[in-house]
């Protein structure tokens, strides 16, 4: 089983928001600035009027990797983790895993979008290669 999240008031609309098919991303409601992870205050203007706000899951792979080390039981190797720009804000990096895709398939610039695995609580945000 994968290693799961605390969920706290900072984090929990973030790892819950997949149970509507939403990724849930902090926004400054003063600077308009998207920011991950979740914090209480934006890195940008440090304002406290940040909130949870849905955006489209969709991005860009900027960069990956392919492991071929199975860490745990449940990452079968080989498993891409890539670095996703999402699409609501240049410089909007997601750190995640590439799913339902070949590892060699997957290349720099390739569009993706969100879905979820359900673990209890959790509805971790992983991404598959966009339909065209």
């Amino acid at each position: 089983m994968r290693k799961l999240p605390l969920l706290n008031a900072e984090t929990r609309p973030f790892w819950t928001g997949g149970e509507v098919g939403e990724l849930r991303i902090c926004r400054c409601g003063d600077c308009a600035r998207y920011f991950h992870p979740p914090a209480p205050i934006c890195r940008d203007c440090n304002s406290i009027n940040v909130s949870p706000t849905p955006v489209s899951g969709r991005g860009t792979v900027l960069t990956f990797t392919i492991n071929h080390q199975a860490w745990t039981p449940e990452l079968t190797e080989p498993y891409v983790v890539a670095i996703i720009e999402l699409e609501e804000q240049d410089g909007l990096r997601f750190l995640s895993n590439i799913v339902n895709c070949a590892p060699e398939a997957v290349a720099i610039g390739m569009p993706v979008s969100v879905v979820f695995e359900n673990v209890e609580d959790v509805w971790i945000p992983l991404f598959e290669k966009a339909a065209a």
